[in-house]
């Protein structure tokens, strides 16, 4: 690429600080912190040169960095509650152009919208290449009918005429804006002060994207969202670590009379995957609260070790990866419950059996279709191999 000739950036604004949703931007959809999403978002489509993160938090930037961004410090006067998007938008381009960097065009993404579709952000920043537009922003259609109440209370239609209720087929669409992406040239934003400007255009994009998160209903619904839309992929890491009862096994137990002699129900598929992974050379570690026999006694007979009666499984993993040489990011861990959430928390891959507590489910980058003792062990294992 020619150096000097103008490029196509796009600008993630993630601050450090929210009142709504604490810690927002690095918060979990997908089991990915909302700023690596971004990026990855603008990094997938095509036509974007570079992508920059605008903050004023070290643990942000950090991400941003192994996400493959480049990070732009953001003075604290541009970092408060009031700060506004093109103030940093504005900071950015001055910063890049101190370096530099020539900017043509800018790609302003939203951190808070976890859904941005790059197909759609690369169409968006073709329009603006071939001179169609001058600003293009994402939005979805809805045959909605909207109302607003005037001074009184009373209800009053804006879209649509009250006393007349045409069908869904007969009426022309709106669109809804969802915040998630903007696309402009850079000398009229330096003009104008404000993303829209010039010829606009609508980049349409599916309504089921739109969600914006700004409290904490908005980030439960956005990680169910994830669940359902997110297509089934390779997990590409180098370690798997497993929780024991309701993933090894399907959370019930069989005890005689005198409460002693426990016995599990496992599944032999999960005991093939198990040997597979280990001839393919993937270390495994079943890492358990659990301090009852019968969990060592599967390890044996899986032939991997284990590491039972963890109270802290964060620490145990912590200590596990170290002493392995093993980076957390190169980790998918395998839950099922609430105790296993410090653990998932700090892995690349954090992963949950179908029938996991609706807490895991929700902080999953990916949700199994099989169950605990059902062979969800072996599902997780073939995506890791076929990586």
């Amino acid at each position: 690429m020619d150096e000097h000739k103008p490029r196509t950036v796009a600008i993630i604004p993630a601050r450090g600080g929210s009142k709504q949703v604490p810690r927002k931007n690095l918060q979990r959809v997908g089991g990915v912190p909302l700023v690596e999403r971004a990026v990855r978002a603008a990094a997938a489509a095509s036509g974007i040169d570079l992508v920059v993160v605008s903050t004023d938090d070290d643990e942000i930037a950090a991400v941003a960095t192994a996400a493959g961004a480049r990070v732009i410090r953001r003075p604290a006067e541009l970092s408060g509650d009031t700060a506004t998007s093109e103030s940093a938008i504005l900071h950015a381009l001055d910063e890049l152009e101190a370096r530099g960097e020539s900017v043509g065009i800018v790609a302003f993404l939203q951190a808070t919208s976890p859904f941005i579709p790059s197909d759609a952000l690369a169409a968006a920043v073709e329009e603006i290449r071939a001179d169609r537009a001058d600003s293009v922003f994402a939005a979805h259609e809805t045959y909605g009918f909207l109302w607003r109440e005037d001074d009184r209370g009373d209800a009053v239609a804006i879209n649509h005429e009250a006393s007349h209720r045409p069908r869904r087929q007969d009426r022309e669409p709106h669109h809804l804006e969802t915040g998630a992406f903007y696309v402009f040239r850079a000398a009229g934003f330096r003009e104008s002060r404000h993303r829209f400007f010039g010829r606009t255009r609508i980049a349409a994009v599916p309504e089921w994207t739109a969600i914006e998160i700004d409290d904490a209903d908005q980030l439960r619904v956005a990680r169910a969202l994830a669940s359902l839309h997110e297509v089934p992929g390779p997990i590409p890491v180098r370690a798997v670590v497993t929780d024991f009862d309701g993933v090894h096994t399907d959370d019930t137990a069989i005890i005689d009379a005198d409460g002693g002699g426990e016995r599990v129900r496992v599944s032999r598929e999960d005991g093939m995957g198990v040997a597979l992974l280990r001839r393919a050379g993937v270390p495994l570690l079943i890492l358990s609260t659990e301090v009852n026999p019968v969990v060592r006694a599967r390890a044996d007979k899986l032939r991997v070790p284990v590491l039972h009666g963890i109270d802290d499984k964060e620490k145990a993993l912590r200590n596990w990866a170290r002493d392995n040489e093993m980076p957390l990011a190169d980790i998918a861990y395998l839950g099922n419950d609430v105790n296993d959430l410090p653990a998932m928390r700090i892995v690349g891959w954090p992963v949950a059996v179908a029938n996991a507590h609706p807490l895991v489910l929700e902080e999953a980058r990916v949700v199994l279709s099989r169950r605990g003792g059902e062979g969800a062990v072996r599902e997780l294992i073939e995506r890791v191999l076929s990586s």
